[in-house]
């Protein structure tokens, strides 16, 4: 007979189905108010200003260097990932945060589909960071910055992650918004599917009841303290033997 195992971990007071169904509809006020907030929002966005950016700016990718016009791949927009990178340093210690992010976005046929192409600017050498999405099975199209960044990112700090959006209009590009830091959450799905369990994202920033796990320390929310302090995607990799050598070598 197994014995079962002591859970002490705090949980939410339990009360009968009324009163569940109660407070639940409370918080449909609230998040209904959140879902038109974001709508208005969204669509203050699509009226903000632009500001033209040199077609002809060129990235390194996997046949050499090319505009950022051709990167546009023949449609109307342009998403463009910046990715941070840690030039010569090995796989384990690559962004945890920009893995985590980049990893979401997978399945690029609806994207395509509102004629929207989505990239990876990486912000280091071609090579070296071609080797490390490769490694971790991705497909996106990749590019590297490197020699044209402070062009691209005029104002702005190289080094840090950036998700750009830019619009085609004949041979001319125009860059529409940017965001950085908590804003390139919007590529990922995990952290909204956290905040919809009771203990959320389990992260000390967070307002949550006492005794909630937070286990993740706020500076390196997704670096765990395990397997060599790797971030999470690369686990499952490395476990199936997957070579992780990003000295630059042809693939």
């Amino acid at each position: 007979m197994r014995r079962a195992i002591a859970d002490t971990t705090a949980l939410p007071p339990v009360v009968d189905r009324e009163t569940f169904d109660a407070g639940l509809e409370a918080l449909r006020v609230r998040e209904k108010a959140h879902t038109r907030e974001g709508d208005a929002i969204a669509a203050e966005r699509r009226r903000l200003p632009m500001v033209e950016v040199d077609a002809d700016i060129t990235v390194a990718g996997p046949d050499g260097p090319v505009t950022l016009l051709d990167a546009v791949d023949g449609r109307k927009q342009l998403l463009a990932y910046y990715y941070m990178w840690h030039t010569g340093h090995p796989a384990a210690e690559q962004c945890q945060g920009c893995t985590w992010c980049t990893g979401q976005v997978q399945e690029l046929s609806y994207l395509h589909s509102r004629d929207i192409t989505f990239a990876v600017f990486c912000q280091g050498p071609y090579a070296e960071s071609r080797a490390y999405r490769d490694f971790l099975g991705w497909t996106m199209p990749w590019y590297s910055a490197v020699g044209s960044l402070d062009r691209l990112l005029t104002g702005r700090t190289i080094g840090q992650m950036y998700l750009i959006s830019y619009v085609r209009q004949g041979d001319r590009v125009y860059e529409t918004y940017w965001t950085t830091m908590r804003g390139v959450e919007v590529m990922d799905n995990n952290y909204a599917l956290m905040d919809l369990t009771v203990y959320g994202r389990q992260e000390p920033y967070e307002d949550s009841p006492d005794g909630w796990p937070q286990r993740w320390a706020t500076e390196n929310p997704k670096l765990p303290k395990t397997i060599d302090g790797r971030p999470i995607a690369q686990w499952s990799r490395i476990a199936a033997g997957r070579d992780d050598d990003l000295s630059g070598a042809p693939r």
